[in-house]
């Protein structure tokens, strides 16, 4: 509803075609760049349980590692390289300039682009299968299962990206075009889920649309609290709030689509929830790192000691998260995986070892030296 009590619709738009791909295609093929790094990925992919990494050539500070899906892709401005599953190179095709982020749909690639002060220049859209760019919008789209929605960013240098402005748009993701649309009358913070989107305006008013066709599938008042990009998490079917509570701060869960109230608990002191666990919700404490069932508020698991372990590489799986933490000061770095059954031990991987990304039952960094280097999963041993 609205101000003045009218109800508030989504509004259609099938007639505004996006800007049309504008990179240029690469000059020169990089072929033994490209050669070496499908055998680092093959090689990483058959190697035994405790072989080290496979490396590849070096990569300059411009090249951008970009994870989407079973993809690994290589910004080397021009030229954007797809790597899937076995290995092998995908595709090849123009790279955006400052590619920043990578999303995967379907039948789609998103690369989201961003200038140097980190604000948004555009999506593009490359085919899967082909790396044929289909469109362009000039604003960042991101994916909700088998739909998408763009939106406008808040111009900020000290936090860009923390909240969306104007409106937010259904994309229809064949063409580029806008399907259908809500206002965002100040501004709002959002989150996808397959199917759905969650809009949190300023206000604390959070409502639920269908990614289809905008459809309104739920609405609630919120608690004051500090909405962010993290504020409120999307865990399964379940929405969980941070806000403050008379003992200090509390979460409260909330069904999906319909925004039911279903628990609150009380929040202990220096005790975060963090975002990508998916299966369970994640909590960081001063010490030690925890897990609470997104339906319920129970607690699931606890590690003692996990609380010094940092958010790491995302695979885009929706069961695990994974974290890493140096063994030592300039020492290696151990990695787990954490999901619904707890802690698992990943790969043991070299000091100077950054920029991970885990794809096609891999873990893909910027090793030692600069180079690429690449370890399977349940690898435990490192060089």
């Amino acid at each position: 509803m609205t101000r003045d009590g009218r109800p508030q619709t989504a509004v259609i738009e099938l007639d505004r075609p996006p800007a049309r791909p504008q990179p240029r295609p690469p000059r020169r093929r990089r072929w033994r760049t490209a050669a070496t790094l499908a055998g680092c990925l093959l090689l990483g992919a058959a190697a035994p349980p405790r072989s080290g990494p496979v490396t590849g050539l070096p990569l300059s500070a411009r090249v951008a590692l970009l994870g989407a899906g079973g993809l690994l892709l290589v910004a080397d401005p021009p030229a954007l390289t797809a790597y899937g599953r076995d290995g092998r190179v995908r595709w090849r095709g123009p790279a955006p300039v400052g590619a920043w982020s990578a999303a995967a749909t379907e039948d789609l690639i998103l690369v989201t682009g961003r200038d140097s002060a980190r604000q948004v220049t555009g999506t593009w859209a490359y085919a899967v299968g082909t790396g044929e760019v289909r469109w362009y919008r000039p604003d960042r789209v991101r994916p909700a299962g088998d739909g998408a929605v763009a939106v406008t960013e808040v111009r900020s240098v000290a936090d860009p990206g923390q909240r969306i402005q104007g409106a937010v748009r259904g994309v229809d993701l064949a063409t580029g075009v806008d399907r259908w649309s809500v206002p965002v009358p100040s501004t709002a913070v959002l989150a996808t889920t397959p199917g759905r989107v969650v809009v949190v305006h300023d206000d604390g008013l959070a409502r639920v649309h269908d990614v289809r066709d905008g459809a309104r599938l739920g609405e609630t008042r919120l608690p004051p609290a500090g909405y962010a990009p993290g504020n409120p998490l999307v865990v399964g079917t379940h929405l969980v709030l941070r806000h403050p509570a008379p003992a200090g701060a509390a979460l409260s869960g909330y069904d999906l689509p319909a925004l039911t109230p279903r628990w609150r608990r009380l929040l202990p002191a220096g005790e975060t929830p963090s975002a990508g666990c998916a299966a369970v919700l994640c909590l960081s404490g001063v010490r030690d790192r925890r897990a609470l069932d997104p339906a319920t508020g129970e607690q699931v698991w606890r590690w003692p000691g996990g609380a010094d372990w940092r958010a790491g590489a995302d695979d885009g799986d929706p069961a695990r998260q994974v974290l890493l933490r140096p063994a030592r000061v300039d020492g290696p770095t151990l990695v787990v995986t954490i999901g619904r059954d707890g802690p698992r031990p990943g790969p043991v991987l070299p000091a100077g070892t950054r920029d991970c990304h885990a794809v096609a039952g891999a873990l893909a960094c910027r090793g030692p030296h600069g180079r690429l280097a690449v370890w399977p999963w349940g690898s435990a041993g490192g060089t």
